[in-house]
């Protein structure tokens, strides 16, 4: 991939609002698109009027960027449980945001206060994994969530286990991600 980090972002941006316009019948399906070929991992994040609309995303780079962004714009607009299928009426509202993830490395932490002391706030993508229950929030979330503890306290909840949960079997891993946002103009 040849582009640079400005024109990779425009054309993931325009790739992701282009597959959810398609669906949504405002639009032609995106074109291929060779320089985005190489395999990604994306979390799209949907907001309206700056609140949370609908995010999904990859973790690991499984598929080609191209297609790893369509698909989770789409998941993102009509598939997240949190919210109802958007809409063609809702669509001009929206603005989309495309996060790239950096490859994610395992802390060397065997305790709570030991993952605490290396999480890297408004830095770190963080994944909180406890057996077959894993979480994850991409660095965007520090904005709401400043201090490390709340922050893994809300990581762990979101994987389904009470807040003062800790056991010899959890492991967290970081991961760096690159983002680009539509203008809320």
């Amino acid at each position: 991939m040849s582009l640079t980090e400005s024109e990779l972002g425009t054309r993931l941006l325009a790739r992701a609002r282009a597959a959810i316009e398609h669906a949504l019948d405002l639009g032609p399906a995106p074109a291929d698109d060779p320089d985005l070929a190489e395999r990604g991992a994306t979390f799209v994040t949907l907001t309206r009027n700056g609140q949370l609309r609908g995010c999904i995303g990859s973790l690991k780079p499984q598929r080609a960027l191209g297609a790893d962004v369509v698909a989770n714009a789409l998941s993102a607009a009509l598939h997240d449980p949190r919210f109802t299928p958007m809409t063609a009426d809702e669509w001009p509202h929206i603005r989309v945001e495309v996060s790239l993830l950096g490859r994610a490395e395992f802390l060397d932490a065997k305790s709570e206060a030991e993952v605490l002391a290396q999480l890297k706030p408004g830095k770190d993508g963080v994944i909180f994994f406890n057996g077959c229950q894993q979480a994850t929030f991409l660095p965007q979330v520090w904005a709401q969530l400043p201090d490390p503890r709340d922050f893994l306290t809300e990581l762990k909840k979101k994987a389904g286990l009470s807040a003062d949960y800790w056991s010899s079997a959890v492991m967290v891993a970081t991961y760096p991600v690159q983002k680009w946002r539509e203008d809320d103009a």
